[in-house]
């Protein structure tokens, strides 16, 4: 058997997050790439809150944010005139301690990925291609194309395919990659530029046959600008540039480009694997769901895979859990990238569509209802929850249960934010294990079962803060390493009973 206990394939975001993550918990990693290079170009801008809350964890948060750029506002632009601005501000101010959306493109969140990862001792292996593999039950043997042509066998535990939408990996499983793409042709340019949408704002331009989106970034002028192809561009897609692609919608915002540092051509897709997991393999990121770019959430959804897989690899792994546990992975993560294809679809055919209905709704009703909605607490605070991934939640896994306030098993563990001297609920998160939360007085006999387990018991103090949170007085939260809530309202025969159930050991 390989030293490595998990083979990875694909370093982009999602594989090294889980190798990062998998390093944490103490489980040899190999992560393969067949690209001589990180990527210096991305289309992927947008890291979340949820995201942020979990590189928290493990010390990254502070890294990845002093590397992008928050934005206080976005733009609307209709038919060349400015026709409304929504503020953000502390959007999710309460709700996250990362209450922003941070952008950063993908090539330099890579690169502080990639620099993490190698102080923990682990570098990217590049050049280097999986062939193919083969589950022989109780192991992964795997096939590799090294750098000097010549083939490896990688015998390791688990295989982790996080190797983008031609995944060599799930074509080895056979599963299917229902879905599509969409008719319309994208554009993506990294440009320095001036102009009166170069306020470090995020700017949308609709039109009737076209969008544009110009999104901030780090730099006097700088900006990535994201559009749709005229229709009357797209039969010559191979010769295709930049002034051949929005200029009315340029000359409307006087848009004038000093330099180009890229541009590119693509379609978007929309798929979902018909399965993520298959006994010792793995789906993640792009290898196992593809969406629009609407909202920000194809990357930030890999990052989320990465993080479920990885602790109950980990667990399982070091002998503390029952290997069932990983079959939670693929109902948990699934399900949520069903529904999240099926949410941004709606959005980007409204946003791209040429349909009349599609017309008169991002021309006539878009730019005048957002910006009343925006100005509601209760609309902003639920805008925020749905981008930020703060309310996904695993209700209905096996493995959560129980409700206690407004907390449910499966919901990711409510922030409560600091208080005076003490710092705020998600501090103890860092320690990447199980542990139990109790906000007020916990039972005795809680603690002695806590104790029974080997699991820390955090008692926090009750405030009007952890009473917003949704929390309970004095009620008891088992929460997850990935800052899930898997028991709500603890007691020690259910705490115990979990345990059991799926042979947890701290």
């Amino acid at each position: 058997m390989s030293e490595a206990r998990v083979l990875i394939a694909g370093a982009g975001p999602t594989g090294l997050v889980l190798a990062i993550w998998l390093t944490h918990f103490g489980i040899r990693v190999r992560i393969v790439d067949k690209t001589a290079e990180a990527g210096t170009t991305s289309r992927a801008l947008i890291v979340h809150a949820r995201t942020l809350e979990f590189y928290r964890q493990i010390g990254l948060a502070d890294a990845i944010v002093g590397a992008g750029v928050t934005f206080a506002a976005i733009n609307l632009w209709v038919g060349g005139k400015h026709a409304a601005r929504i503020e953000l501000g502390d959007l999710g101010a309460g709700i996250s301690p990362f209450p922003f959306i941070l952008i950063l493109p993908q090539d330099r969140h890579e690169q502080l990925l990639i620099e993490h990862l190698a102080g923990l001792g682990i570098e990217v292996e590049r050049r280097t291609e999986l062939l193919g593999f083969d589950d022989r039950g109780d192991h992964i043997e795997a096939r590799l194309l090294r750098p000097d042509g010549t083939t490896e066998i990688c015998l390791t535990d688990y295989i982790a395919g996080c190797d983008g939408a031609h995944s060599k990996v799930r074509e080895t499983l056979g599963t299917g990659f229902p879905g599509g793409t969409y008719a319309n042709l994208f554009y993506v340019a990294d440009i320095e530029s001036s102009g009166p949408i170069f306020n470090g704002e995020l700017h949308a331009v609709l039109s009737a046959r076209e969008f544009l989106a110009a999104f901030p970034m780090q730099g006097e002028g700088r900006a990535r600008l994201v559009g749709m192809v005229p229709p009357d561009a797209e039969n010559r897609p191979v010769t295709l540039a930049w002034n051949d692609v929005s200029l009315r919608l340029r000359q409307n915002l006087a848009l004038v480009v000093e330099k180009m540092h890229w541009f590119s051509i693509y379609r978007v897709h929309h798929r979902v694997a018909a399965h993520f997991a298959k006994d010792r393999a793995f789906l993640a990121g792009d290898a196992a769901h593809l969406h629009s770019p609407v909202g920000g959430q194809g990357m930030n959804t890999g990052i989320g895979d990465a993080i479920n897989l990885a602790w109950k690899l980990a667990w399982v792994l070091h002998g503390r859990a029952d290997p069932r546990l990983l079959e939670t992975y693929e109902p948990e993560r699934i399900a949520f990238a069903r529904r999240l294809v099926e949410t941004t679809d709606r959005a980007f055919v409204v946003a791209t569509s040429a349909s009349p209905a599609a017309r008169f709704m991002r021309l006539h009703i878009v730019p005048h209802v957002v910006p009343v909605l925006a100005r509601l607490q209760a609309v902003r605070r639920f805008a925020f929850r749905t981008l930020s991934q703060t309310s996904l939640n695993y209700r209905g896994s096996p493995l959560n249960r129980g409700t206690a306030g407004e907390v449910a098993g499966g919901d990711r563990l409510p922030w409560v934010p600091p208080a005076g001297t003490a710092p705020d609920n998600f501090a103890t998160l860092r320690t990447l294990d199980w542990q139990v939360h109790v906000y007020g007085t916990p039972d005795p006999a809680l603690a002695t079962a806590c104790a029974n387990h080997g699991l820390a018991l955090h008692t926090l103090a009750w405030s009007p803060a952890a009473a917003r949170a949704g929390l309970q007085e004095n009620a008891a939260y088992v929460v997850r390493p990935d800052g899930y809530v898997a028991l709500a309202g603890a007691e020690p025969g259910s705490l115990t009973a979990l345990f059991t159930e799926w042979g947890l050991r701290q």
